[in-house]
């Protein structure tokens, strides 16, 4: 609301990261203009310079935004003015949460390697932090999991049977 969007910009003006974040958390989610909440008005730039704000100072929720925004295409797109789509940008950006722990970025860190977005393609690491993501609960990245694991086993079985040895899967 208008009180909280007051101490957080007070706050935020002052460096303290966390109030940093809730601010362009308020900005990006369009606070202001739900019919019971009268925070901020929706503001991409806005957004986009307080989680830089607080993302510059280690906190993991805002270099995920932050992220998200860049690979989202928030800048170019007629209706956003946050920043425009930089797809290395996101990655530095999903690379600092998801060293935090931050699933999504994780996540979403994966499927970059995965389709070499932003970074050189790279399955191993696709996997990695997929895996990680999977580990902490997210529905896409475990199904997304199985779909590596099923084409890396369907390569292997495709090899194996070529070279006359027919591969079993061990069932527990």
């Amino acid at each position: 609301d208008q009180e909280a969007a007051k101490w957080y910009r007070l706050a935020a003006e002052q460096g303290i990261a966390e109030a940093q974040y809730h601010l362009g958390w308020m900005y990006t989610n369009d606070l202001g203009l739900l019919q019971d909440y009268q925070g901020v008005p929706q503001d991409d730039q806005e957004a986009a310079k307080w989680y830089r704000l607080a993302a510059e100072q280690g906190i993991a929720e805002a270099q995920y935004h932050l992220g998200w925004m860049y690979t989202n295409d928030l800048g170019l797109l007629q209706d956003y003015q946050g920043v425009p789509q930089d797809d290395q940008e996101a990655a530095k950006w999903y690379r600092l949460a998801a060293e935090q722990g931050i699933a999504t970025a994780q996540y979403n860190l994966g499927v970059m390697y995965a389709t070499g977005r932003g970074v050189p393609q790279d399955q191993q690491e696709a996997a990695k932090w997929v895996r990680l993501a999977a580990e902490q609960g997210i529905a896409w990245a475990q199904y997304n999991l199985g779909v590596m694991y099923a084409t890396a086993e369907c390569r292997r079985i495709n090899r194996r049977q070529r070279s006359g040895f027919v591969w079993r899967q061990n069932r527990a």
